[in-house]
Protein backbone atom coordinates (compact mmCIF):
# COMPACT_ATOMS: atom_id res chain seq x y z
CA UNK A 1 0.00 0.00 0.00
CA UNK A 2 1.67 3.73 -1.00
CA UNK A 3 1.30 6.01 1.69
CA UNK A 4 0.52 10.21 1.47
CA UNK A 5 1.15 12.83 4.14
CA UNK A 6 -1.60 14.78 6.24
CA UNK A 7 -0.31 18.15 6.82
CA UNK A 8 3.56 18.42 7.65
CA UNK A 9 3.59 14.30 9.18
CA UNK A 10 0.46 12.67 9.34
CA UNK A 11 1.65 9.46 7.53
CA UNK A 12 -1.44 7.22 6.77
CA UNK A 13 -1.82 5.11 3.71
CA UNK A 14 -3.05 6.18 0.96
CA UNK A 15 -6.80 4.92 0.96
CA UNK A 16 -8.28 4.68 4.24
CA UNK A 17 -11.03 3.24 5.84
CA UNK A 18 -14.88 5.08 6.34
CA UNK A 19 -16.45 2.97 9.47
CA UNK A 20 -19.70 4.79 9.73
CA UNK A 21 -21.66 2.61 7.69
CA UNK A 22 -20.87 -0.38 9.97
CA UNK A 23 -22.96 1.09 13.07
CA UNK A 24 -24.92 3.82 10.93
CA UNK A 25 -26.64 5.20 8.47
CA UNK A 26 -27.06 2.54 6.07
CA UNK A 27 -29.67 0.16 7.73
CA UNK A 28 -29.17 -1.74 10.88
CA UNK A 29 -25.62 -2.09 12.57
CA UNK A 30 -24.01 -4.91 11.41
CA UNK A 31 -22.75 -8.09 13.35
CA UNK A 32 -19.99 -7.17 15.01
CA UNK A 33 -17.44 -10.50 14.57
CA UNK A 34 -18.16 -10.01 11.14
CA UNK A 35 -16.76 -6.06 11.10
CA UNK A 36 -14.05 -6.60 13.36
CA UNK A 37 -12.87 -9.40 10.90
CA UNK A 38 -13.27 -6.40 8.05
CA UNK A 39 -11.04 -4.06 9.96
CA UNK A 40 -8.13 -6.75 10.45
CA UNK A 41 -8.67 -7.49 6.97
CA UNK A 42 -8.01 -3.84 6.13
CA UNK A 43 -4.93 -3.09 8.11
CA UNK A 44 -3.64 -7.09 6.53
CA UNK A 45 -3.79 -5.35 3.10
CA UNK A 46 -2.46 -2.06 4.28
CA UNK A 47 -4.75 0.20 4.92
CA UNK A 48 -3.49 2.33 8.83
CA UNK A 49 -6.12 4.96 8.33
CA UNK A 50 -9.46 4.59 10.40
CA UNK A 51 -12.33 6.63 10.98
CA UNK A 52 -15.11 7.01 12.66
CA UNK A 53 -17.34 9.52 14.84
CA UNK A 54 -19.04 9.69 18.57
CA UNK A 55 -22.46 10.74 16.49
CA UNK A 56 -22.01 7.09 14.61
CA UNK A 57 -24.51 4.96 16.79
CA UNK A 58 -24.34 7.29 18.61
CA UNK A 59 -21.23 5.94 20.35
CA UNK A 60 -21.09 2.24 19.03
CA UNK A 61 -18.72 2.88 15.97
CA UNK A 62 -16.42 4.25 18.24
CA UNK A 63 -17.06 0.98 20.62
CA UNK A 64 -15.91 -1.34 17.53
CA UNK A 65 -13.22 0.40 16.23
CA UNK A 66 -11.85 0.60 19.53
CA UNK A 67 -12.53 -2.95 20.03
CA UNK A 68 -10.97 -4.21 16.69
CA UNK A 69 -7.53 -1.95 16.44
CA UNK A 70 -6.93 -1.01 19.88
CA UNK A 71 -4.93 -4.53 20.40
CA UNK A 72 -2.80 -3.30 16.94
CA UNK A 73 -2.53 0.30 17.75
CA UNK A 74 0.76 0.59 16.96
CA UNK A 75 -0.06 0.05 13.08
CA UNK A 76 -3.12 1.75 12.81
CA UNK A 77 -3.86 6.14 12.49
CA UNK A 78 -7.67 6.55 13.91
CA UNK A 79 -10.05 10.07 13.19
CA UNK A 80 -12.88 10.51 15.35
CA UNK A 81 -15.02 13.86 15.52
CA UNK A 82 -16.84 15.88 17.66
CA UNK A 83 -19.47 18.65 17.20
CA UNK A 84 -22.87 17.27 17.76
CA UNK A 85 -25.07 17.06 20.85
CA UNK A 86 -26.04 13.72 21.93
CA UNK A 87 -29.84 13.98 23.37
CA UNK A 88 -30.28 12.25 26.57
CA UNK A 89 -32.21 9.08 25.29
CA UNK A 90 -28.84 8.55 23.50
CA UNK A 91 -29.91 9.73 19.45
CA UNK A 92 -27.83 12.24 18.05
CA UNK A 93 -29.36 15.57 17.65
CA UNK A 94 -27.91 16.40 13.83
CA UNK A 95 -28.31 20.11 13.30
CA UNK A 96 -27.91 20.65 17.43
CA UNK A 97 -24.18 21.73 17.10
CA UNK A 98 -21.67 21.91 20.34
CA UNK A 99 -18.36 23.00 20.19
CA UNK A 100 -17.93 24.57 23.56
CA UNK A 101 -14.33 24.33 24.64
CA UNK A 102 -15.98 22.65 28.13
CA UNK A 103 -17.58 20.01 25.70
CA UNK A 104 -14.62 19.10 23.20
CA UNK A 105 -12.40 17.78 26.48
CA UNK A 106 -15.54 15.93 27.27
CA UNK A 107 -16.05 14.55 24.12
CA UNK A 108 -12.45 13.64 23.82
CA UNK A 109 -12.02 12.01 27.04
CA UNK A 110 -15.31 9.55 26.43
CA UNK A 111 -13.75 9.09 23.12
CA UNK A 112 -10.68 7.95 24.31
CA UNK A 113 -12.09 5.22 26.61
CA UNK A 114 -14.50 3.87 23.98
CA UNK A 115 -11.35 3.33 21.44
CA UNK A 116 -9.16 1.86 24.19
CA UNK A 117 -6.25 4.20 23.28
CA UNK A 118 -4.44 6.99 24.90
CA UNK A 119 -4.22 9.64 22.01
CA UNK A 120 -6.92 10.31 19.61
CA UNK A 121 -4.28 10.78 16.30
CA UNK A 122 -6.62 12.66 14.17
CA UNK A 123 -9.78 14.71 16.34
CA UNK A 124 -12.13 16.66 13.69
CA UNK A 125 -14.36 18.89 14.06
CA UNK A 126 -17.77 17.61 12.79
CA UNK A 127 -19.64 20.98 11.73
CA UNK A 128 -18.88 24.35 12.38
CA UNK A 129 -20.46 25.77 15.03
CA UNK A 130 -21.32 29.12 14.45
CA UNK A 131 -22.54 29.83 18.18
CA UNK A 132 -18.73 29.51 18.95
CA UNK A 133 -15.61 31.03 17.56
CA UNK A 134 -13.37 28.78 15.78
CA UNK A 135 -10.28 30.50 17.31
CA UNK A 136 -12.00 28.59 21.01
CA UNK A 137 -12.57 25.84 19.13
CA UNK A 138 -8.99 25.42 17.71
CA UNK A 139 -8.10 26.49 21.07
CA UNK A 140 -9.43 23.90 22.94
CA UNK A 141 -7.89 21.22 20.78
CA UNK A 142 -4.44 22.91 21.18
CA UNK A 143 -4.62 22.15 24.56
CA UNK A 144 -5.44 18.80 24.28
CA UNK A 145 -2.48 18.13 22.28
CA UNK A 146 -0.33 19.72 24.73
CA UNK A 147 -1.56 17.34 26.91
CA UNK A 148 -0.84 14.25 24.97
CA UNK A 149 -4.39 13.30 24.31
CA UNK A 150 -4.87 14.48 20.91
CA UNK A 151 -2.14 14.40 17.89
CA UNK A 152 -3.31 16.37 14.98
CA UNK A 153 -6.68 18.63 14.47
CA UNK A 154 -8.45 18.47 11.73
CA UNK A 155 -12.25 20.14 10.32
CA UNK A 156 -14.90 18.86 8.62
CA UNK A 157 -17.12 20.77 5.67
CA UNK A 158 -15.59 23.82 7.20
CA UNK A 159 -15.00 26.63 4.86
CA UNK A 160 -12.21 28.69 3.70
CA UNK A 161 -12.14 31.70 5.96
CA UNK A 162 -13.06 29.04 8.97
CA UNK A 163 -9.79 27.33 8.00
CA UNK A 164 -7.37 29.92 7.79
CA UNK A 165 -8.50 31.34 10.99
CA UNK A 166 -8.48 27.85 12.80
CA UNK A 167 -5.32 27.37 11.10
CA UNK A 168 -3.33 30.59 13.01
CA UNK A 169 -4.35 29.06 16.17
CA UNK A 170 -3.77 25.37 15.54
CA UNK A 171 -2.21 23.78 12.36
CA UNK A 172 -4.93 22.37 10.66
CA UNK A 173 -3.59 18.89 9.75
CA UNK A 174 -6.49 17.76 7.12
CA UNK A 175 -9.95 18.67 5.91
CA UNK A 176 -12.53 16.02 5.63
CA UNK A 177 -15.37 16.87 3.26
CA UNK A 178 -17.29 15.14 0.68
CA UNK A 179 -15.56 15.75 -2.84
CA UNK A 180 -16.12 13.10 -5.69
CA UNK A 181 -16.60 13.24 -9.33
CA UNK A 182 -19.99 14.32 -8.42
CA UNK A 183 -19.17 16.66 -6.08
CA UNK A 184 -16.50 19.07 -6.97
CA UNK A 185 -17.57 22.30 -4.63
CA UNK A 186 -14.54 22.10 -2.61
CA UNK A 187 -12.91 23.14 -6.08
CA UNK A 188 -13.93 26.38 -6.29
CA UNK A 189 -12.37 27.78 -2.54
CA UNK A 190 -11.70 24.98 -0.45
CA UNK A 191 -9.05 23.38 -2.30
CA UNK A 192 -7.03 26.16 -3.42
CA UNK A 193 -6.74 27.11 0.41
CA UNK A 194 -5.89 23.72 1.61
CA UNK A 195 -3.16 23.83 -1.08
CA UNK A 196 -2.06 27.23 0.17
CA UNK A 197 -1.78 25.70 4.19
CA UNK A 198 -0.68 23.23 3.27
CA UNK A 199 -3.43 20.72 4.93
CA UNK A 200 -4.15 17.53 4.01
CA UNK A 201 -7.92 16.38 2.25
CA UNK A 202 -9.79 13.52 3.18
CA UNK A 203 -12.89 13.03 0.93
CA UNK A 204 -15.43 10.84 2.31
CA UNK A 205 -18.57 9.72 -0.38
CA UNK A 206 -15.77 9.25 -2.03
CA UNK A 207 -18.12 6.76 -3.89
CA UNK A 208 -21.05 8.78 -4.12
CA UNK A 209 -22.48 7.03 -1.16
CA UNK A 210 -22.10 3.97 -3.13
CA UNK A 211 -24.10 5.33 -6.28
CA UNK A 212 -20.93 5.70 -8.18
CA UNK A 213 -19.70 1.73 -7.79
CA UNK A 214 -22.56 1.32 -10.51
CA UNK A 215 -24.00 -1.21 -7.99
CA UNK A 216 -27.23 1.03 -7.23
CA UNK A 217 -29.83 0.57 -9.95
CA UNK A 218 -31.91 3.37 -10.45
CA UNK A 219 -34.54 2.02 -9.44
CA UNK A 220 -33.98 1.21 -6.22
CA UNK A 221 -36.03 2.27 -3.41
CA UNK A 222 -34.06 2.67 0.31
CA UNK A 223 -35.39 1.55 3.43
CA UNK A 224 -36.23 3.97 6.12
CA UNK A 225 -33.16 3.32 8.38
CA UNK A 226 -30.96 3.80 5.26
CA UNK A 227 -30.30 8.02 5.18
CA UNK A 228 -30.25 7.45 1.12
CA UNK A 229 -33.93 7.68 1.53
CA UNK A 230 -34.01 11.19 2.63
CA UNK A 231 -31.26 12.61 0.16
CA UNK A 232 -32.67 14.19 -2.73
CA UNK A 233 -29.95 13.27 -4.69
CA UNK A 234 -31.29 9.61 -4.24
CA UNK A 235 -34.83 10.25 -5.43
CA UNK A 236 -35.72 7.64 -8.43
CA UNK A 237 -35.91 10.61 -11.11
CA UNK A 238 -32.50 12.31 -9.37
CA UNK A 239 -30.57 8.81 -10.11
CA UNK A 240 -31.68 8.33 -13.16
CA UNK A 241 -30.38 11.47 -14.52
CA UNK A 242 -27.10 10.84 -12.43
CA UNK A 243 -26.34 7.59 -13.97
CA UNK A 244 -24.74 9.30 -16.40
CA UNK A 245 -21.72 9.73 -14.22
CA UNK A 246 -21.96 5.64 -13.78
CA UNK A 247 -22.07 5.62 -17.36
CA UNK A 248 -19.03 7.63 -18.13
CA UNK A 249 -17.01 5.20 -15.27
CA UNK A 250 -17.85 2.44 -16.47
CA UNK A 251 -16.63 3.41 -20.02
CA UNK A 252 -12.98 4.33 -18.36
CA UNK A 253 -13.13 1.14 -16.36
CA UNK A 254 -13.72 -0.77 -19.69
CA UNK A 255 -10.80 0.63 -20.69
CA UNK A 256 -8.47 0.23 -18.00
CA UNK A 257 -9.39 -3.22 -17.21
CA UNK A 258 -11.14 -1.89 -13.74
CA UNK A 259 -14.56 -1.53 -12.09
CA UNK A 260 -15.88 1.90 -12.07
CA UNK A 261 -15.79 2.28 -8.03
CA UNK A 262 -12.00 1.89 -8.82
CA UNK A 263 -12.01 4.49 -11.42
CA UNK A 264 -13.88 7.12 -9.07
CA UNK A 265 -10.92 6.76 -6.71
CA UNK A 266 -8.22 6.79 -9.30
CA UNK A 267 -9.68 9.95 -10.03
CA UNK A 268 -9.29 11.49 -6.67
CA UNK A 269 -6.04 9.97 -6.10
CA UNK A 270 -4.61 11.31 -9.24
CA UNK A 271 -6.16 15.06 -8.34
CA UNK A 272 -3.34 17.93 -7.31
CA UNK A 273 -0.58 15.78 -8.24
CA UNK A 274 2.48 17.70 -6.72
CA UNK A 275 0.48 19.96 -4.25
CA UNK A 276 1.00 20.56 -0.84
CA UNK A 277 -2.11 19.63 0.01
CA UNK A 278 -2.52 15.32 -0.33
CA UNK A 279 -5.50 13.55 -1.16
CA UNK A 280 -6.16 10.48 1.24
CA UNK A 281 -10.23 9.11 0.18
CA UNK A 282 -12.05 6.99 3.08
CA UNK A 283 -14.50 5.02 1.37
CA UNK A 284 -16.83 2.90 3.52
CA UNK A 285 -17.53 -0.60 3.32
CA UNK A 286 -19.01 -3.40 5.04
CA UNK A 287 -17.92 -5.95 2.45
CA UNK A 288 -14.24 -7.70 2.32
CA UNK A 289 -14.94 -8.09 -1.69
CA UNK A 290 -15.45 -4.07 -1.98
CA UNK A 291 -12.68 -3.38 0.11
CA UNK A 292 -10.33 -5.83 -1.59
CA UNK A 293 -12.03 -3.93 -4.92
CA UNK A 294 -11.66 -0.28 -3.34
CA UNK A 295 -7.90 -0.99 -2.32
CA UNK A 296 -7.20 -2.39 -5.94
CA UNK A 297 -7.62 1.84 -6.80
CA UNK A 298 -4.31 2.41 -5.69
CA UNK A 299 -2.27 0.63 -8.25
CA UNK A 300 -4.12 1.97 -11.13
CA UNK A 301 -2.55 4.88 -13.03
CA UNK A 302 -4.98 7.32 -14.86
CA UNK A 303 -2.58 8.97 -17.85
CA UNK A 304 -3.20 12.45 -18.56
CA UNK A 305 -5.22 11.67 -21.54
CA UNK A 306 -7.74 9.70 -18.65
CA UNK A 307 -7.99 12.66 -16.69
CA UNK A 308 -9.06 15.10 -19.91
CA UNK A 309 -11.09 12.28 -21.21
CA UNK A 310 -13.02 12.30 -17.58
CA UNK A 311 -12.65 16.02 -17.45
CA UNK A 312 -14.72 16.79 -20.65
CA UNK A 313 -17.23 14.20 -20.56
CA UNK A 314 -17.89 15.48 -17.17
CA UNK A 315 -18.23 18.42 -17.97
CA UNK A 316 -21.23 18.00 -19.85
CA UNK A 317 -23.04 16.02 -16.79
CA UNK A 318 -25.11 18.41 -14.64
CA UNK A 319 -25.76 16.54 -10.89
CA UNK A 320 -29.23 16.13 -10.12
CA UNK A 321 -30.45 16.45 -6.33
CA UNK A 322 -29.08 18.48 -3.48
CA UNK A 323 -27.15 16.26 -1.70
CA UNK A 324 -28.55 16.60 1.51
CA UNK A 325 -31.90 18.30 3.16
CA UNK A 326 -31.74 21.86 3.61
CA UNK A 327 -31.45 22.04 7.23
CA UNK A 328 -28.49 19.48 6.91
CA UNK A 329 -26.59 21.57 3.87
CA UNK A 330 -26.88 24.37 5.71
CA UNK A 331 -24.33 22.87 8.21
CA UNK A 332 -21.74 23.10 5.81
CA UNK A 333 -19.46 25.25 4.43
CA UNK A 334 -19.15 28.12 7.03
Amino acid sequence: MQTRTLGKNLKVSALGLGCMGMSFSYGAPKDETEMINLLHKAVDHGITFFDTAEVYGPFTNEELVGKALSPIRDKVVIATKFGFEISADGKPNIGALNSHPAHIREVADASLQRLHIDTIDLFYQHRVDPNVPIEDVAGAVKDLIAAGKVKHFGLSEAGAQTIRRAHAVQPVTALQSEYSLWWRKPELEIIPTLEDLGIGLVPYSPLGKGFLTGAIPTTTTFASDDFRSKLPRFTPEAMQANQAFVDLLTRIAKQKNATPAQIALAWLLAQRPGSKMQIVPIPGTTKLSRLEENIGAVDIHLIPADLEQIETASAKIKPEGNRYPEALEKLTYR
